[in-house]
């Protein structure tokens, strides 16, 4: 390099310094002579009043606000403060300096401060943003199956793990890979991924991807106790089984509203054994007079909870009914049934939270860590609430057994396929509520009582991501560690017909 080429190389790095340090400083510095807008800022996402953890990825926005330029000052309870200026309506922080900010502010709060630079060349200053920053973490990864709005469209999916902590996501299996298969229902062992699964239909195979230990072989959990196959599956606190669904689900169309509905025309929940490679179950899980859905154990492994309806033909040309076939009174009551590891003996169901106490159908019990809580769907009827706007996020407390609606978690579209933090103190769950067409995951503060904070939705580096993305995020699951069976991994065992297992029944 010649000397003036050497020179004139310093120049546009040192330029190149000093852009970088106008895009972000790291003490506030506000525009002068700003005309108080005497109101919030209107920024999307809307991370505004909302509590966030001291771990998660940088909350971009956009300011909707228009003008011509934007200067946004973050302060944290702590001390740390960090102003980015952007010539455009969207606000970047740098992940290094987000961190020190959330760490500064661990258990306290973060402002923000949003000025916006007019077509005049005049400022506008916006009333404070203020956020709770939680001390309670959250785990560092979410697992989330994307797919299209059309149903027609289902083989063409993925599953995805995304690092909360940054914007990294990595694929964990789509559709290509395993031949246009339909995959759902992710499950990790207390958050962990030594122990996880999921489902395919289709493609390879309709079975279940089991990983142990990081080992991954495809089982079939068809027996003559079951034709249909696992779904829904939840793991027993030992590792060592696995509590599952199995339903006849259809899909079927409305002329008006929502176009869409699942009916569940009867299931029964079985128990998959990992050490024996057997499938269980006992007659108050498969009552002929009842269809059984949704389980989920307590914490520890002594009881499982789950759903439950009268059989499908209670329903047809019922009591006080004007049609042939009243769907929408099909409700389902919470249950709960002792269980004891030791000898697989079963106890007697009871009643936790009955439809006709709730005057909704009670679905999707997910326990808290603690076992202090169950969080659950309440619909106005069915057992596949995604569809309904209708479905809230409730909780009950298992001490008193009193239940409540979630507060400020819903809104008036569909919420649910949710999960709970390894320390009880976050749940994560798939709502509609932007738009109501496409499900995004919203995260939300739970305290020890069980209040909750008002949600925020996945951040995303682009703060306009999702205004294009024309994809659902679907049944997220936390886990606090990543995914190591690599996508070829997993499509290999799928399509391993020596590695392959089938179920044996064990009659109860």
């Amino acid at each position: 390099m010649t000397f003036s080429n050497n020179i004139r190389f310093r120049a546009v790095r040192a330029s190149l310094l000093i852009l970088i340090a106008a895009a972000c400083s790291p003490a506030p510095d506000r525009p002068f002579e700003a005309v108080s807008a005497g109101r919030a800022p209107k920024i999307v996402p809307d991370y505004a009043s909302v509590t966030i953890p001291p771990n998660i990825a940088p909350l971009n926005f956009s300011v909707d606000e228009g003008g011509k330029g934007t200067v946004a000052v973050f302060r944290a309870s702590g001390g740390d403060s960090v102003t980015v200026r952007s010539r455009s309506a969207v606000i970047r922080v740098p992940e290094r300096r987000w961190k020190r900010l959330l760490a500064s502010a661990a258990g306290g709060s973060l402002e923000i401060e949003v000025f916006v630079r007019r077509e005049s060349g005049a400022w506008t200053r916006f009333e404070t943003v203020k956020n709770a920053v939680s001390s309670d973490s959250i785990d560092g990864f979410l697992t989330y199956r994307k797919l299209g709005p059309l149903y027609n469209l289902y083989t063409r999916m993925g599953i995805h793990q995304r690092n909360l902590e940054t914007f990294e996501e990595k694929l964990v299996l789509n559709s290509r890979l395993a031949a246009d298969a339909c995959m759902n229902c992710h499950t990790f062992h207390r958050g962990g991924t030594d122990r996880w699964l999921l489902h395919l239909r289709g493609g390879p195979g309709t079975s279940m991807l089991l990983t142990v230990d990081g080992r991954t072989r495809r089982v079939d959990t068809r027996t003559a106790l079951n034709k249909a196959p696992a779904a829904y599956s939840a793991w027993h606190p030992s590792g060592e089984k696995i509590a599952f669904s199995v339903s006849q689900l259809l899909l079927f169309f409305h002329a008006t509203g929502e176009n869409r509905d699942v009916l569940d025309r009867g299931s029964d929940i079985l128990v998959y054994d990992v050490r024996t490679n057997t499938v269980s179950t006992t007659a108050a899980l498969a009552d002929t007079n009842r269809m059984e859905i949704w389980p989920d154990w307590s914490p520890d492994g002594r009881a499982l909870y789950y759903c439950s309806a009268p059989r499908l033909e209670t329903y047809v040309n019922p009591p006080g009914s004007d049609e042939p076939f009243a769907y929408d009174r099909i409700r389902y009551d919470l249950m709960r049934i002792p269980y004891d590891p030791e000898s697989g003996s079963w106890g007697k169901p009871e009643t936790v939270l009955s439809a006709a106490d709730a005057d909704a159908s009670v679905l999707e019990p997910r326990v808290s860590p603690d076992g202090r809580f169950i969080l659950a769907t309440v619909s106005a009827y069915s057992q596949f609430p995604i569809y309904l706007r209708s479905a809230d996020l409730a909780l009950v407390d298992t001490r008193t057994g009193q239940w409540r609606r979630l507060g400020e978690a819903n809104s008036d579209r569909a919420e649910g396929f949710h999960s709970w933090s390894s320390n009880g103190r976050w749940i994560v769950f798939a709502s509609k509520r932007a738009d109501g067409l496409f499900s995004r995951p919203y995260f939300c503060h739970i305290d020890p009582t069980g209040a909750a904070s008002r949600p925020f939705v996945l951040p995303q580096e682009d703060p306009l991501f999702y205004g294009t993305f024309l994809e659902n995020y679907n049944a997220p699951e936390l886990s606090v560690e990543p995914i190591t069976v690599s996508p070829r991994a997993l499509s290999r065992a799928a399509f391993d017909d020596e590695s392959a297992v089938k179920a044996h029944p064990v009659r109860p």
